[in-house]
């Protein structure tokens, strides 16, 4: 809709831009025709009963009239001829657009279209790679559900066999019961994360995010958030330090889907740092944006991945490890929300670190 206005306005521009012109000619070409006129009648000697002479002399006495005349008659045929010269440009335009969606090949329109054939390339450029962009999406979609399918049946027969196990092994040992059961309980949390991956990925095209916003603690926020993480930083041998300023920051947004934000952030920079290392949490306002920076050490990702891990189910784990293989959604969920809060994300890695910088207007 967009594009069809900006094309309207580029052709009823030059169309009005060159009627005006042709009209502004045509009334000083009746006036050089008068003058001319009056100068080559006025030389000659006129005795009355010529045929022409009670014209020149209406024409002479009435020259207002007769400009005035003249110019609405031309007026009237600029008009006509402008006209179907602008219905051709729209019939022209229009079957132009037509194919806008239909196979890629250059669209083509006279010379002084030019500025109406470029916009209509670049709409058109837009509208495949949109596409494109989409179908690879579908079929990472596509790829990731057939894989997730997969995974299943591993945790859900390792969790059937341990349980037959306890089952016909009347005479088993308490520690090979507690082995048994500890493996079934395991394996039984991997089936759970993939039917939440499954959950994730419809929840994602079947919703829209509709924000709740209110103002909050900024800190007392992060400070939940990593408390809950506690017990997997504790796993890896992790910590996560935090360097707010100024640190009594309020903001306003939606705290559930923001809690989502740095949620998938911290699980991102847990999954890939570095055993023993720390995450920094670092946040700054100025000038009414809050920009903070989540920062981990592990190996550097490459620079064909970093710009793609903002896609829709786009993972960074090609080999679908069983940890670190999710949806490949986090990210981009993450992406829509801080753009929601009419803010931006972004992510550079260098020297074996990656940091996520949001920034966010506070208020």
């Amino acid at each position: 809709m967009r594009a069809q206005k900006h094309i309207k306005s580029i052709i009823l521009k030059r169309f009005f831009g060159k009627m005006l012109f042709a009209g502004l000619v045509c009334m000083a070409g009746l006036i050089v025709c008068l003058l001319i006129g009056k100068a080559l009648f006025g030389s000659v000697i006129w005795y009355g009963n010529e045929g022409m002479y009670p014209l020149l002399h209406w024409i002479s006495d009435n020259q207002e009239l007769f400009v005035a005349a003249c110019f609405a008659a031309g007026l009237f045929f600029i008009c006509i001829f402008f006209w179907v010269k602008l219905l051709n440009y729209f019939q022209e335009v229009m079957d132009a657009m037509e194919e806008l969606a239909g196979e890629e090949r250059f669209i083509r329109l006279r010379p002084e279209l030019r500025e109406v054939e470029q916009h209509m390339t670049q709409v058109q450029f837009q509208i495949h790679e949109n596409e494109r962009l989409a179908k690879e999406a579908e079929q990472r979609k596509n790829d990731l559900v057939v894989y997730l399918a997969h995974d299943l049946k591993t945790p859900l027969t390792s969790v059937i066999g341990y349980l037959t196990l306890l089952r016909e092994e009347g005479q088993i040992s308490p520690e090979l019961r507690e082995k048994y059961l500890s493996i079934a309980l395991e394996k039984a949390e991997r089936l759970e994360e993939l039917i939440n991956e499954f959950f994730e990925i419809t929840r994602f095209n079947l919703t829209q995010l509709e924000l709740e916003k209110v103002t909050v603690s900024f800190k007392r926020m992060l400070e939940q958030i990593i408390y809950e993480f506690h017990p997997m930083f504790e796993e890896k041998n992790m910590v996560c330090r935090l360097e707010l300023e100024p640190e009594e920051l309020k903001i306003t947004c939606d705290t559930d889907k923001m809690q989502r934000v740095f949620d998938n952030l911290l699980r991102n920079a847990l999954l890939y740092g570095y055993e023993g290392s720390s995450i920094w949490i670092r946040a700054k306002e100025t000038q009414g944006t809050l920009r903070i920076q989540v920062e981990n050490s592990g190996t550097a990702i490459p620079e064909e991945k970093l710009s793609r891990i903002f896609q829709q189910f786009f993972r960074l784990d090609a080999a679908r490890q069983s940890r670190t293989g999710g949806a490949g959604l986090g990210l981009a969920i993450a992406k829509e929300i801080v753009e929601r809060h009419g803010g931006t994300i972004g992510a550079e890695s260098r020297e074996e670190k990656t940091i996520f910088t949001v920034e966010i207007p506070v208020k």
